[in-house]
Order: C-alpha cells, then structure tokens, then sequence
C-alpha cells in the first residue's frame, strides 16, 4: 500500500447514462511524478472516469480530490485552470488555423486589446522546442500529417501549467522514433513532478512507461498493480475477463504463388508528394500487408489505388482492365473499397444510427431516386450485425456511442455490404482492446477465405505479419520489395523497413 499522498484521487466514482451505469463505485488515483496507466477493453469505462476527471462528464455519486482537497469541476475550463490537461486520441485542434493558433487557442497574448502575433509565435516555438519539433508555428496545420497534428495536440496540452497530464492513445499516429521522442519528453514531465495517465493499447509501450496500472472492467475497478507485479499475459485476462485462450486465433493465410495472375495491379503510381513510382500486386483470396515507418507511403498507396487522391503517373489494372479511379465512387464501381485510418472525420457518422451508417454506402451507390425500402435497410443491418457480431445489437443506437472495436466493424458492414472484390483497410486495429483486435484480424482472415482480396495497413509490424499471407515493404515512396511473411520476423521487417535505400545514401553524400 502506497503510504504517499496522491495528487489526484478519484473514489467511489459512479456515472449513469439512463438505466445504463458507466462507472460503478471506481477508484482511481494517481501520483506525483508517475505515469499510471489506465486499461481495459473498448467499453470498460476509461474515457468515462477521464470525462469525469476533467470535467466534461459530472459524476452521479463520489468525490474528486487535488492535493487532498475535495474538488468539482463543473466544466473542462474548470480543470484546465486547476492544472489538469487533456490529449484525446481523436484530434480535435482547427487545422484551418496555423499550428501557433492550435496550440495558443483561447489563450492568446495580447498587446493594446489585440492579439500580440509575434509573441504568440514565440511561445508556440518554445513548447515545440521542448518537445524536439522543429515544425514552423506558422505553418497551417490541416498542411501536417496526423502524427505532426497529433504532437502538437501534445504540445497545446504543455503550453499550460500542467500538473495533470492526461494522455488518451497518444501514440496511435506515431512511428517508433517519434514514440521514443514523446516518452523522452513524459520522463522529464515525471521529473517536474507532473502526474500522467496513459491509456494505450499498446501493452509494450506501457509496460516500457508505465510505474502504476489500473484496470477497469465493464465500468467497474478490477484493480491497481505495479507493473513488474503483472505478466502480460495475466494484464490481458483481468481486461477481458477470461483466459486469453478463449479468444482463438486463426492460422495466417498462405501467400498467394507468384506465378497466379494478380487481380489487382499497380504500376508506377506516383501521386505527389507521398508516392513515387510504386508497383504492387494483389491476387484473389490475399491478404497483403503494408509495412513501413510513418512518411514511408503506406496510406498514400492505399488511397491512390481505391480513388481517394488522384494519379500524377502510373496505371492501376484489376482483372487485366485498365483504370484509373477518380474518385472512390469510380474505385467502386470497379469492386474496390477503402476503409480509411481516420475513422472520425473519413468513416463513422457518429449521430447516425448504426443501421443508418451501415447502409449509407449502399444507398449511395444506388443514387437519391432509389430509396432503399425501411424494411429492407432494416433486414439489410441487422444481418451485418449479427454477421460482424457489432455490440450492442441495436440497429437505432447513435454509432457514435459505440465502442472503437464495434464502430470499426459497423464500418466493415458498410463497406462489404458493396459486395467488393478488393477491401483496403487503413489501421483497422488502431485504438481498439486486445479481443476486439484478434476478432477483426480473424475476420480479415475469413474474408480472404472466401475470396476476397485484402491490403491490410498496420503500425504494429507483429500484427502485419500475423495477418498476412505477403506483406510490401515501403520507404520514401517506393515498394521496395514483397516478402512472404513466415520468411519474417518482427526484427527482420523493422530492419528492412528502417534500413535506407542506397540511393538516398548517395544522396546524402
């Protein structure tokens, strides 16, 4: 028992939604200069005990307490002025306005009633020097990709007096050399004395960061253990509430001959700036994987070849016949979907109904004139979520509400629902627990069974070798080659999708 004062502590924590309990008599608390891990499933009630600590949810009973001192936050102002600060896994910063404006928003230095540019410039370069970011606070930052938007998300949090540092999936954009940077940067938060929660699925990245681990189940506290006191294998059963042999796992799919005719083929795609020159070759009944390190052209292949950016060069074939998709409406029409990594602003509608986002596409594809009937959009979702196994099974519930591994399947029902013949998905694992994964990369799995042609995009170079049958290996644009994956390892494939081309050496020279 930790004899230490807590900085802040969360007890006998209970949330309501209507008859449904979010949080049942919870404990959390959290210490100065350490990084307490929060874990659990999709669902277990993390992102309901955070809301609550930062005031955007009020709690139905229990009591919060700062430095021993009973506290209520009635708003997430309220919080950010006690010292309290939030990054949350989905970016909710205005990439319209530059990155010094994100990370300065509302809280602006003025001179003569004004807004005081240069200063605001200033400060926003400090807090990114001390992150080891060299991005210019004058950049617009829609013009980033996710994982720069995501650091300096990270960045806004630090531009306050944090006392409290919470970090919801914080490492879910980022590549292995930015993690390091980000853990870098929690170590010497820790030494400040500042308090962080973590939450990750990532069981490496907490087991590597984490003093403290609380577990939560089904909105209740299953218990709080030191991390060396906890195998892995022990943390993932008290998340899901069973032995993790229960779950089953599904054999790798075989890679494809070489020598079969591809069904999909891409030659010479060059898309400006992300892509340049890339060939790659999808059979029936494949499950192909897209490995490489962040900037290294794994989603702009993906969104080159499913119509999502156009083609500068390059010629893409499916069964032999030439196309070149315009849009994703055009890939479509030719069998091939994409699920992208940005299930907020690219996939879920989150006030939509789950039947509503299911048969979205559908309805769609047929156009406004040809209204789906009700009782056949009803029929049509409810197979889906009885196929997919989506939780709950209400057809009428806002998606949004979901879990982020059911949210994900809802998506997997709206895209095959087009009855495709090439489903490209873009991080579909990203952010969801430890079951939830295994059953979509089972699903992905079954599907390549029954002949459908699947690319399969992953950070998580274990799971890209769990999946699939060949995996394409990526750096500055380019497939540099296509292995198959049981003639990998995880160290092999970080090796080659790490390593540079001899062409930028010589560059470099």
């Amino acid at each position: 028992m930790d004899e230490r004062r807590p900085l802040m502590e969360l007890t006998g924590a209970t949330v309501r939604f209507g008859a449904e309990t979010a949080l049942d008599d919870v404990r959390f608390r959290v210490f100065p200069g350490e990084v307490h891990s929060l874990m659990g499933e999709n669902g277990a009630g993390k992102s309901t005990l955070i809301k609550a600590l930062t005031g955007a949810l009020h709690l139905d009973s229990g009591l919060i307490e700062l430095d021993g001192h009973p506290v209520r936050f009635g708003t997430p102002a309220d919080a950010l002025r006690a010292g309290i600060s939030t990054v949350y896994q989905e970016i909710d910063l205005l990439p319209n306005l530059t990155v010094a404006e994100n990370i300065c928003l509302g809280r602006e230095p003025r001179r003569l009633g004004t807004i005081h540019w240069s200063a605001m410039r200033e400060r926003a370069a400090e807090v990114l020097s001390g992150l080891g970011l060299t991005i210019d606070p004058a950049s617009m930052l829609g013009s980033h990709s996710l994982a720069v938007q995501q650091l300096v998300a990270i960045a806004r949090a630090l531009s306050i007096d944090v006392r409290v540092l919470v970090l919801d999936e914080p490492t879910s954009s980022l590549d292995i050399d930015e993690v390091a940077e980000l853990f870098r940067v929690m170590r010497d938060l820790k030494e400040r004395g500042v308090a962080i929660v973590f939450i990750s699925h990532f069981l490496d990245q907490v087991y590597e960061i984490a003093d403290r681990i609380t577990v939560l189940r089904g909105g209740r506290l299953v218990g709080e253990y030191l991390p060396t006191e906890l195998l892995r294998i022990d943390l993932v059963e008290k998340m899901l509430g069973r032995s993790v042999s229960d779950l089953g796992t599904r054999d790798r799919v075989d890679a494809a001959p070489e020598a079969a005719s591809a069904l999909l083929h891409a030659q010479g795609v060059t898309v400006a700036p992300g892509i340049a020159d890339a060939d790659v070759a999808l059979h029936e009944g494949e499950v192909l994987g897209f490995a490489g390190l962040l900037g290294s052209g794994r989603t702009e292949l993906a969104r080159a070849i499913t119509g999502a950016d156009r083609l500068d060069a390059g010629i893409i074939r499916i069964s032999g016949k030439s196309m070149e998709p315009r849009s994703p409406r055009e890939a479509i029409a030719f069998g091939i979907v994409y699920s992208s990594e940005n299930r907020r602003t690219e996939g879920i509608i989150s006030e939509l109904s789950v039947q509503d986002n299911i048969t979205l596409a559908l309805q769609a594809e047929r156009g406004v004139f040809r209204r789906m009937r009700d009782q056949r959009r009803r029929e049509l979702a409810m197979s889906w979520i009885e196929a997919l196994d989506i939780r709950p099974p209400d057809p009428d519930r806002p998606a949004g509400t979901l879990s982020g591994g059911n949210q994900q399947k809802v998506l997997l029902a709206r895209l095959l629902a087009l009855s495709p013949r090439v489903l490209v998905l873009d991080e579909p694992t990203r952010g969801i627990d430890v079951g939830a994964k295994v059953e979509i990369q089972n699903l992905v799995g079954e599907l390549a069974d029954n002949g459908l042609s699947v690319v399969f995009i992953s950070a998580e170079l274990e799971e890209v070798l769990r999946v699939a049958g060949r995996v394409a290996i990526l750096r500055g644009g380019r497939v540099v080659d296509t292995l198959p994956s049981d003639s990998l390892t995880v160290e092999s494939l970080m090796a080659l999708v790490a390593q540079a081309d001899d062409a930028d050496e010589e560059g470099a020279r």
